[in-house]
């Protein structure tokens, strides 16, 4: 069962990339695209009032909560050299510890079921920053309201498992009785959705920042897709990397891109979420179950005043009943002013900003 859009919301094109295996490329360039705030006194009851068949998760990207002191010299004789260089010149001053405590704050106060989180928790991968991530994600919630996928800063370089990835398997590993041994793609059901997982880092060379999903990978993912589908659900696939060709910079692309793009549209999915561009993105796919969305969201501890790159993350709810999958919206994002995050759009169809995208194609 795929979704079925339907809907309308004015967007402003961003980026001139256009994917290469179908579909159209977006990203947002003004919030006067988003749709109206709703009045401040609205709360969150909608969230509570949900029916059986509904599930409302959060997701957010990129974090890079950790930091990736104090160091030694083995530490840093390898690739994390770079990337520690590049935090201690400019990215430490970019991502704030206060503004993920008050998305914390923010994401418990509006009660999702569950909360996705598509990698880049950490700064270089140390197993110092993948402890202290772990507790991170404790203070979150339990693992079994939480899913995540790594980022390529998660795994910068060849590392002990069981001192940096290893910490996370939890929140990470599929839900008991999967079928599979390997670790990814993970499946994770709950109530009418399927997480599924995939994972898409891998130790790349210096300079470059780019994911590979691989060819067993895919193939059990094409698997997964099409049973969860014969089973009903709404499928949600996290990954960090963009998976649409030609979406994103050379130097940080998903190198089988294209590959992992046709597993995507001919056994179809419902929703696409990744990281890894800290900026809003969206690229439409034709899958074989109709117009799939992919949305990429800016880092959740930005500290940046452009539109496009303010942290914030998203709300989604899912629908299931006879007549098929249904998927809302809403955004929350960081207000300066008031060191806190607040309703950026209020519960608006998916498929509003699939159907701009078409109109602003052309």
């Amino acid at each position: 069962m795929g979704a079925r859009y339907s809907t309308t919301c004015r967007m402003a094109v961003y980026t001139s990339a256009t994917p290469s295996c179908g579909g159209a490329a977006i990203a947002f360039a003004s919030k006067s695209y988003l749709p109206s705030p709703p009045n401040p006194s609205d709360s969150n009851e909608s969230l509570r009032s949900a029916p059986r068949d509904e599930l409302v998760f959060a997701h957010l990207t990129d974090p890079h909560l950790t930091r990736p002191d104090p160091v030694n010299g083995a530490d840093l004789a390898n690739k994390r050299i770079l990337g520690y260089l590049s935090w201690r010149r400019r990215r430490h001053a970019i991502h704030r510890s206060d503004i993920i405590e008050a998305l914390v704050t923010d994401l418990h106060a509006q009660t999702p079921d569950h909360i996705a989180v598509t990698g880049d928790l950490t700064q270089i991968g140390l197993p110092g920053e993948c402890r202290d991530a772990r507790t991170w994600l404790e203070n979150l919630g339990p693992s079994a309201k939480i899913s995540v996928v790594p980022g390529n800063h998660d795994q910068y370089v060849d590392a002990p498992w069981k001192e940096t990835l290893g910490l996370w398997y939890d929140y990470m590993a599929s839900d008991a009785g999967s079928a599979s041994n390997e670790l990814f793609p993970s499946i994770r059901v709950r109530g009418p959705v399927a997480f599924i997982g995939v994972s898409s880092v891998y130790p790349c060379p210096p300079l470059l920042a780019t994911g590979r999903v691989g060819k067993t990978q895919r193939e059990a993912l094409e698997k997964v897709l099409r049973e969860t589908s014969d089973r009903g659900l709404c499928r949600v696939v996290l990954i960090h990397h963009p998976p649409v060709p030609d979406s994103y910079k050379w130097r940080k692309r998903l190198e089988d891109a294209r590959e992992t793009c046709a597993i995507l549209r001919s056994a179809g999915a419902d929703l696409v979420l990744h990281g890894h561009t800290h900026r809003l993105m969206l690229n439409e796919l034709e899958s074989e179950t109709g117009n799939l969305p992919v949305f990429g969201l800016s880092s959740a501890s930005a500290g940046d005043h452009e539109f496009e790159r303010r942290a914030r993350y998203f709300l989604y709810r899912v629908s299931r009943d006879d007549h098929g999958i249904g998927i809302t919206w809403s955004s929350r994002v960081f207000d300066p002013e008031s060191a806190e995050f607040r309703m950026e759009s209020d519960w608006r169809s998916i498929s509003q900003i699939a159907r701009a995208l078409r109109a602003d194609q052309g």
